[in-house]
């Protein structure tokens, strides 16, 4: 066969593979499998139906023998809770419903001496309405110091009655909401572009950015390795706070054509995040900043990930990408060759907090666009259907150089809650968008450890912050572990061998295929996944290395499998 070569961020030799054998390590961001906990979902201590710090801490051997690098969690600061903690109202201390400060510094010691990396949730695009800034603003009326920290703006139209422009919130209903003057009148407008709860900082303003790099300073001094940034495109805003007409999905950018959005991937961001990452740089060992920026095309999301700016950003074009040999040949090509344009790693998803989990998103009709969420009443995925393509894509993903972010429970093939009653939803979504998108609890839902225990063994009580549904019991851990075949196992498999193949840190070249496969190699491993309507035959001399799920009875790779191969190849490599 036939191949073209299109190297990783990693690697611009002919030959990556020999080259890297007399390179010193590359740094461990760069080719890392981080583990995304939500802490309200992972692990339960105390039996009230709430995860917290400590219940991390008692099962993180989970993830030392599952394989991962580093963890990534998200909020566990005090909030009010009116967005699942990214609404902050103290950036300096963990809330009590996930323990003390304490569990906090016994968590990063407990993940250190396994040799795991923690990396923690920053929300800098707006704080929580309970954030003493916020109060301050309010007492202090228009045109106070303490109100210019954050968006407010007068209204339009008579005595000011219409918000200050036309900007939807990402959960549904206006961005603005009018405050009351501490003199009972009626009076200006603050933005928020999430939550009425969580009021957008003003980034222009010389405290935010003060206060911001001390909270930096505050928890890299505590021990973190680092920080995933959440809306990082959002922070700063057009000027003019111009009208925005088109009606597209605000967190998901302006895609390929038109203009930006007057919210969103504004270039005075990247100032932010150079001072940032100076901040980072005096601390030893390589302290790391994700982005969470919804952007397109992949040459705007590069910009993030420049020498001196992030060291990640989230490849959500990939996560979005259709279940086609062609889409997932495009993206993975556009995306490795911006990422190396700027000589960054590609940082691969496929499921987080805030998306349908791919063991359900993939069961829809190719080409559907993603929904949020999906609710009793909706069409029900196929799962079994959605668990098949979700093993091959998350083979598929594990193979490609750079790192890889894995969403807790993926690894037991949990798929999306999808029949939650919808009076048990607590994601803003659902109110603010008038009942219209379900949201995204179903995908948050406290996932199981033990088949037979209360609660699937997430705490000691049958307690449980979201309902779980009757089907977690075949999913639970204690069901997959050291079962052949199984989800977990499959996974574990995939991550050692990753780690021993040093794929994270390999390259991508393209093999002929027929229509309908996508086949290339990265290091001495080759990849096969069929996307195709009939089972495809394994490579002249081929040797299954790693599979997603079985061959069929003819030694074939059946449709919606993954495999990893090796071929011996005299003079290769």
């Amino acid at each position: 066969m036939s191949e073209s070569a299109l190297p990783a961020a990693t690697s611009t030799g002919t030959e990556p593979d020999v080259a890297h054998q007399a390179d010193p390590p590359d740094p461990w961001w760069r080719h890392a499998v981080i583990y995304q906990i939500y802490p309200r979902s992972f692990a339960d201590s105390d039996g009230d139906g709430i995860g917290d710090l400590p219940g991390i801490i008692a099962r993180l051997d989970h993830l030392v023998e599952l394989g991962v690098d580093a963890v990534w969690l998200s909020p566990f600061y005090p909030s009010p809770q009116a967005d699942a903690g990214y609404d902050v109202a103290d950036y300096r201390d963990v809330d009590p419903i996930f323990g003390r400060l304490a569990d906090a510094d016994q968590l990063l010691a407990a993940a250190r001496s396994r040799g795991l990396r923690v990396i923690v949730d920053l929300v800098p695009n707006h704080t929580s309405s309970a954030h003493p800034w916020f109060g301050a603003a309010l007492a202090a009326g228009p045109g106070g110091q303490a109100r210019a920290r954050y968006v407010f703006r007068d209204g339009r139209g008579p005595a000011g009655v219409e918000p200050p422009n036309d900007w939807q919130s990402v959960f549904g209903g206006p961005a603005w909401t009018r405050v009351t003057e501490p003199d009972g009148r009626p009076g200006q407008w603050y933005l928020h572009l999430f939550d009425t709860g969580q009021p957008d900082l003003n980034w222009d303003h010389p405290e935010v950015r003060a206060e911001f790099v001390d909270i930096l300073r505050y928890w890299l001094d505590r021990g973190v390795d680092g920080f995933r940034v959440d809306v990082a495109h959002g922070l700063i805003k057009q000027a003019d706070l111009a009208d925005w007409k088109p009606q597209i999905e605000p967190v998901s950018g302006p895609g390929t054509e038109g203009p930006r959005p007057p919210m969103w991937d504004q270039d005075g961001v990247h100032e932010i995040y150079r001072d940032w990452r100076r901040v980072l740089d005096s601390y030893p060992g390589e302290r790391i900043l994700v982005a969470e920026a919804w952007v397109q095309p992949a040459e705007r999301l590069a910009a993030y990930v420049r020498p001196d700016e992030m060291h990640q950003a989230f490849n959500f074009e990939y996560l979005e990408a259709s279940w086609s040999a062609p889409a997932q040949y495009a993206v993975i090509t556009r995306s490795l060759a911006a990422s190396a344009a700027v000589g960054a790693p590609t940082t691969w998803v496929l499921s987080n907090h805030d998306v349908l989990r791919h063991a359900t998103r993939l069961a829809l009709p190719i080409g559907t666009p993603r929904p949020r969420g999906i609710g009793v009443d909706d069409p029900q995925p196929d799962p079994v259907l959605g668990l098949r393509r979700a093993r091959a894509a998350t083979l598929l993903m594990l193979s490609l150089p750079g790192s890889a972010y894995l969403y807790q429970g993926e690894e037991l093939g949990l798929p999306e809650h999808t029949t939650l009653p919808d009076e048990a939803r607590q994601d803003p979504t659902w109110e603010r968008g008038g009942h219209t998108e379900r949201g995204r609890d179903g995908c948050r839902v406290p996932i199981p450890w033990e088949a037979d225990a209360p609660s699937y063994g997430f705490g000691p009580t049958d307690a449980s912050w979201l309902p779980q549904p009757t089907l977690w019991a075949e999913y639970a851990l204690d069901r997959q572990r050291g079962v052949a075949g199984s989800t977990y196992e499959v996974y574990r498999t995939s991550l050692r061998l990753r780690r021993e193949l040093r794929l994270g840190t390999g390259s991508v070249y393209w093999l002929e295929s027929p229509d309908g496969v996508l086949y290339f190699r990265n290091g001495e491993l080759r990849v096969l996944t069929n996307f195709g309507a009939e089972p495809v035959e394994l490579p002249d001399g081929a040797e299954l290395v790693h599979a997603s799920g079985p061959l069929d009875g003819a030694g074939r790779v059946p449709t919606d499998a993954t495999v990893w191969l090796r071929i011996d190849e005299p003079g290769a490599g």
